[in-house]
């Protein structure tokens, strides 16, 4: 695998500042193959161009997945002896973080894979990382359950673990959750600010920086793929948790949610705006604070889920009906990815971008023409910035009744 990742030619354009039609680069589209529902998704790209995510098998199970160079790889197999697992982050290393079905009853769904629809498990699930073909379980904070979401690239892994007391909230059919980092040192719980029960940590940078959410425990959230209602965007650093802030809202719609920071820390992910009615992804640095990225021109909402080192930010801007269209933003500018699209040969449309690494490469899903969802992952060009006419033919993606189903589950807002 090293000797693979030092052969890769360090390649590629990243968005230019202005997204004039003549000064960003086109983009060829690679297809990683269907991905079922949720929790199915390419969540994550180093910048060896490792792909790390998840993706349905044939007999109604998911797995955590690796892609590389076209070859996909089953890293659930056998796993940690349950049915179903995802993985959700990779690092330069092939370090693999993700969370899997265990053979050890309990019957807290905690990660929601029968929520989902998924092959039935009455089992605990728990973090865990993998490497070099095996799959090693995360300590929790006493509880039978947890979820590991962000790794860097020293092996600290990001997530969130259960305790072993229950949550007062009724509704809360699991014991309290807590942020917390896996490191050399075990397992360390995260603060939460005054006033919360419960948060999760869903990325961490290589300085150790981890960004994430808190919030009350609620019933399981198909949607946000949590028991989380998120109403503060976090961000922890040297012992400290900060509070980003919000766009007006409190939570009550797509929750508060900080998504991902890259090596310089500056922070994306999402917020209601005042009034609860949408939400817009957000930019946040310390010098800026929360900045809103706005949406594409008539759409009404938008997510910030990856950003590179260079600062360049992916996610999603959805219309009216909150179907979503991949985008790419930087210094202010939002653009339509499959606007920039200049090899496409199935004309498949991009829904989401989740990932984008220091190549510019990105990382998301898209839906074909007779509405399955497949991983993509979208190359610039290497001749330079693109003057042509791009590729004509993809149009708006026209989704059925259960595929915007899956969508809305995987952007994590809920169902229109």
């Amino acid at each position: 695998m090293k000797s693979l990742l030092t052969s890769i030619a360090a390649t590629g354009l990243l968005v230019s500042a202005g997204f004039g039609q003549a000064s960003h680069p086109g983009y060829s589209i690679q297809d990683l193959g269907p991905l079922g529902g949720s929790p199915g998704s390419a969540y994550g790209i180093t910048n060896g161009g490792l792909i790390g995510g998840a993706a349905a098998t044939v007999d109604n199970k998911m797995h955590a997945a690796a892609w590389f160079m076209g070859f996909k790889a089953d890293l659930g197999t056998p796993g940690l002896g349950g049915p179903n697992s995802a993985a959700f982050a990779i690092n330069a290393q092939g370090q693999v973080a993700g969370f899997a079905q265990t053979m050890d009853p309990n019957s807290e769904d905690f990660c929601g894979f029968n929520a989902f629809g998924l092959a039935k498990s009455a089992t605990a699930c728990l973090p865990f990382i993998w490497k070099d073909g095996v799959m090693t379980k995360l300590p929790t904070l006493g509880g039978a359950n947890g979820a590991a979401i962000g790794i860097n690239n020293q092996g600290e892994v990001a997530g969130y673990a259960e305790t072993a007391n229950r949550d007062a909230n009724p509704a809360c059919t699991v014991s309290q959750f807590l942020p917390v980092v896996w490191g050399k040192g075990g397992v360390t719980q995260l603060k939460l600010p005054a006033g919360d029960s419960d948060g999760v940590a869903w990325a961490i940078n290589d300085q150790g920086q981890v960004v994430g959410a808190s919030g009350s425990c609620q019933g399981f959230d198909v949607n946000s793929q949590v028991y989380l209602r998120e109403k503060r965007a976090l961000l922890w650093q040297s012992g400290t948790v900060v509070d980003l802030g919000n766009l007006g809202g409190t939570g009550a719609l797509a929750g508060i949610h900080a998504c991902a920071l890259n090596n310089r820390g500056q922070v994306v992910g999402h917020s209601d705006v005042t009034g609860d009615k949408t939400f817009h992804g957000f930019v946040w640095t310390w010098q800026t604070g929360m900045l809103d990225m706005g949406t594409l021109p008539g759409d009404a909402a938008s997510l910030g889920l990856g950003i590179s080192d260079k600062g360049v930010t992916v996610g999603a801007s959805l219309d009216q009906m909150f179907t979503p269209r991949a985008i790419v933003f930087a210094n202010g500018g939002m653009i339509d990815l499959n606007s920039v699209v200049s090899s496409n040969p199935q004309k498949v449309y991009l829904l989401l971008a989740d990932s984008i690494n220091s190549r510019g490469l990105i990382v998301g899903f898209r839906v074909t023409p007779d509405g399955t969802l497949h991983g993509f992952m979208a190359t610039p060009d290497t001749a330079g910035t693109r003057t042509a006419a791009f590729e004509s033919g993809i149009n708006p993606a026209v989704l059925s009744d259960d595929t915007r189903k899956v969508i809305f589950r995987k952007l994590g807002i809920p169902a229109r």
